[in-house]
């Protein structure tokens, strides 16, 4: 355990970090999930209006450093491609 005073803030920011960060990636994977999910339904439509959403926590989590920026270049890449492919 962490003794100093400025090891147990360093502690402290950590742990709200680490959960904040948790909660990005549990996002992401949720929207990705979903539009995979209505991609295999045949709803198009509905996919296309989660993709901008997908896009924006995609860079978010690229910018605040939950993932790399060529891993969210990917992601995005693959689902784009995925719904394009079934139209």
């Amino acid at each position: 355990m962490p003794i100093t005073s400025s090891a147990k803030k360093a502690l402290r920011q950590n742990i709200k970090r680490k959960a904040k960060n948790i909660g990005r990636k549990k996002k992401i994977r949720d929207l990705i999930k979903e539009a995979r999910s209505l991609i295999s339904k045949k709803k198009i439509d509905e996919a296309k209006e989660i993709l901008p959403q997908i896009y924006k926590m995609l860079d978010k989590g690229a910018k605040v450093g939950i993932m790399k920026k060529n891993t969210a270049s990917r992601k995005k890449s693959r689902i784009t491609k995925l719904i394009n492919k079934i139209k």
